[in-house]
Formats: structure tokens, C-alpha cells, sequence
């Protein structure tokens, strides 16, 4: 397998990510797509990535947060502080080791309701948890994707993972994981 089609492999977690990112189905399409030309232009000089997922993401990262300083001068659906709050709060961040290797078993795990918790984070701590948890990228990883240090991705992992936590207690009490309160 070439380096070429091994990029096409993770194309499903860009665009999962873009969406999130993007908040639209349109957006998160021409961002991957973006992506991937920029990746391809790139290796056209038969250069060699050693890690192709994360710098994959890395250019997805940055094509959003150049495409939104690009849109401030423009009207524009997205509030640009927003999206510079949200790039300076991913720089903190920090990811841990995936617990689920294959996709498909997410997508059968996450309900509306656990969809929701994670939609309802603020979008600096989704987007760790969804590198770290859902990507499988290390801490040192979702630092260079980010571009922060990987102690503030650490902060917001356990942050995110406590408020998600919180989130979803009656929940998992509903399917009998909570913890009983003795009176």
C-alpha cells in the first residue's frame, strides 16, 4: 500500500472530526477535502510521513483555524472570537490512549444521549476527547495536532472525561453502572 491510499484510510475520522469542528455536514466535507488536496500536494515530492493520522489532523487543525481568520473579514456564520478562544483552549489540551481501536464498535456504543453529553462539552474539550478517546492519538500527539503543551491536554482530558462523567451519571445509572446511595 502506497502512502498515497494509506492517507484515505483515516478519512472517516477527519471528517468525524471536521464535523465537529465545523458544526455542518457542508463545511466538514470541504474541510476534509481541503485536507486531503493540501496532504496530496505535499507528497508529491514522494516525501516520506511517519505518522500519517496525526498529520493528517494537524493540517485539518490548521486549515480550520486559517479558514475562519480568512472568514473574520468576511460575514460569516461563525462568531471568530469563539473559534480563536476555541484555538487557544485546544492548545492546552492534552490526549490519552484510545480505548476503542475499531469505529463501528463507537458508533454502537454511543447513543443520543451519550452523542449529546459529548456535543454539549465546550468545543476545546470535545475535540480532545474525541482525539484521545475516539482517534486513539497519545498526549505528545494531540499536543503537535493542537499546538499546545501536552500538560494542558492532560488538563482538559481529565476535565472533559469529569464533566462528561457528570453529564452522563443518570445515564449510566439507568443502565445500572451508577453507584447506589446508601441511606
Amino acid at each position: 500500500m502506497t502512502q498515497k491510499e494509506h492517507l484515505l484510510g483515516h478519512i472517516d475520522a477527519l471528517y468525524r472530526s471536521a464535523l465537529y469542528l465545523a458544526k455542518n455536514e457542508s463545511s466538514a466535507n470541504d474541510l476534509v477535502q481541503e485536507t486531503y488536496l493540501k496532504a496530496f500536494k505535499f507528497l508529491q515530492d514522494d516525501k516520506e510521513i511517519r505518522n500519517v493520522k496525526a498529520w493528517l489532523f494537524r493540517i485539518l487543525m490548521n486549515t480550520f483555524i486559517n479558514k475562519y481568520r480568512k472568514d473574520k473579514r468576511e460575514p460569516s456564520l461563525v462568531d471568530f472570537d469563539s473559534v480563536e478562544a476555541f484555538h487557544e483552549s485546544l492548545q492546552e489540551e492534552v490526549m490519552a490512549p484510545s480505548i476503542l481501536d475499531d469505529e463501528s464498535v463507537l458508533d454502537n456504543l454511543m447513543d443520543d444521549n451519550i452523542k449529546g453529553a459529548l456535543e454539549a462539552l465546550p468545543d476545546d474539550f470535545q475535540m480532545v476527547i474525541l482525539l484521545s478517546i475516539v482517534e486513539g492519538f497519545s498526549y505528545k500527539e494531540i499536543s503537535k495536532i493542537i499546538n499546545c503543551p501536552v500538560g494542558t491536554v492532560m488538563s482538559r482530558i481529565y476535565r472533559g472525561r469529569k464533566m462528561l462523567k457528570e453529564k452522563l451519571a443518570s445515564h449510566a445509572k439507568k443502565y445500572g453502572f451508577g453507584k447506589e446511595t446508601e441511606k
